[in-house]
């Protein structure tokens, strides 16, 4: 197989997958629709709650942005308060983690089952709900169908030695992860930067060690959805895309200062599984063992940027009596 058709076959997976990966998360919140916003007020009363959240919607989006800026945009409009936010935040960065899970399965090969249950959903029925889900069960099997595409057009590169010696220079923790943040802000997703990663780890084109800096450069270059969507907010609001923008660069911080221990860890939690399952539990690993530390701190860190990011007089005076 030759360059150009190895890169058109990978450019249409990747544009499958994302079409896919954004169909999937607009179906299901339009299917939520307003009880997912009351669930996410509803459901925080404190850290612990808002941690489980943040999981379970993240999980059934697909979509640790999404959610983040749903948060912002309910602490904008007062809906939900910035310590409510935080819990979240943080319940987020483990849902994100279900969908690299799942792309370890391999499963690409059986994409068209969902595809044709969900097309013959959409055309057989005149129920908006029904084609609705239908809708989703697409864009599902979509979603995998792209990353078997990917799969597939990059097989032949783990025979190229150029390829090789490229994919081994991103286990420098730095190099990787600044690869990893570049990609998902290129493509705005953190999904699809760690679900390329697992693949190729999968064809053995990345080791443990790089495909770990690419995963925890996704978790930066994500950050920069919720940045923007923060910027020209309320200060409560902009409180709630800092405190994601921090706990992500911290985590980041100390991951790659602890990148061999951890690669150590991953493979003996792991045992003798593949490399693309040992890539989806360092996601796992990475983002559990970040929220287990952040979550006693809120307590600490709320404070401080409450006094660092000062509500403005007017703000303050409707967060007191809302």
């Amino acid at each position: 197989m030759d360059a150009l058709k190895i890169g058109l076959l990978v450019l249409a997976g990747l544009v499958l997958f994302l079409f896919a990966l954004n169909n999937l998360s607009d179906g299901l919140k339009a299917l939520s629709g307003k009880k997912l916003r009351k669930g996410l007020a509803r459901f925080t009363h404190n850290v612990f709650t808002g941690i489980l959240t943040g999981i379970v919607v993240t999980t059934l989006l697909d979509s640790s942005s999404a959610v983040i800026i749903m948060a912002i945009a309910l602490v904008n409009s007062g809906a939900l308060t910035f310590r409510q936010a935080l819990g979240i935040v943080l319940g987020a960065n483990i849902g994100t983690t279900f969908s690299s899970q799942l792309i370890a399965f391999d499963i690409g090969q059986w994409a068209g089952l969902p595809m044709a249950v969900g097309f013959g959903l959409m055309v057989a029925t005149k129920r908006a709900l029904v084609a609705q889900w239908g809708g989703v069960l697409l864009a599902f099997g979509m979603l995998f169908l792209g990353l078997y595409l990917m799969e597939e057009a990059v097989e032949p590169l783990k025979h190229l030695p150029v390829v090789v010696e490229w994919m081994k220079g991103l286990s420098h923790p730095v190099r990787g992860a600044l690869t990893g943040a570049g990609v998902t802000v290129l493509l705005q997703s953190s999904s699809a930067t760690v679900g390329m990663a697992v693949v190729l780890a999968g064809q053995g084109l990345l080791t443990l060690p790089a495909g770990i800096a690419l995963m925890m450069g996704a978790e930066l270059g994500t950050c920069a959805d919720t940045v923007v969507a923060s910027a020209g907010r309320s200060r409560a609001a902009l409180r709630t895309g800092l405190f994601h923008l921090l706990f992500n660069m911290v985590s980041i911080l100390a991951g790659l200062l602890l990148i061999h221990p951890f690669t150590e860890l991953v493979s003996w939690v792991s045992g003798g599984m593949p490399l693309s399952r040992q890539l989806a539990n360092a996601h796992v690993l990475f983002n559990l063992l970040g929220v287990l530390l952040a979550a006693p701190l809120t307590p600490v860190v709320a404070p401080l940027l409450e006094r660092w990011v000062p509500d403005r007089p007017r703000e303050a005076y409707f967060e007191a009596y809302s």
